[in-house]
């Protein structure tokens, strides 16, 4: 099986994770740069994740989470996961 990359994800599945994130983050009112240093990771960084250009790690997804005041679980049903 191949590696899923933001390239490879024909399933759109990091798009929807990115956008369910996004929603989040307009939602609380958040800037992106703001999401990522309450969730310590860079800027730049979270815009590819945002964009489902990264395969993000079940760590990061915590860390995104908990700076949006809400579980793993729950973002992962917003993007349908």
């Amino acid at each position: 099986m191949a590696r899923v990359s933001g390239q490879t994800d024909h399933g759109q599945l990091l798009k929807a994770l990115g956008g369910a994130i996004r929603a989040k983050r307009k939602a609380l009112g958040l800037s992106q740069e703001a999401l990522a240093d309450a969730a310590g990771i860079d800027r730049s960084h979270m815009g590819k994740i945002e964009r489902g250009e990264r395969n993000v790690t079940m760590l990061n997804i915590a860390r995104i989470a908990a700076a949006l005041d809400a579980k793993p679980s729950e973002i992962l049903h917003a993007a349908g996961l």
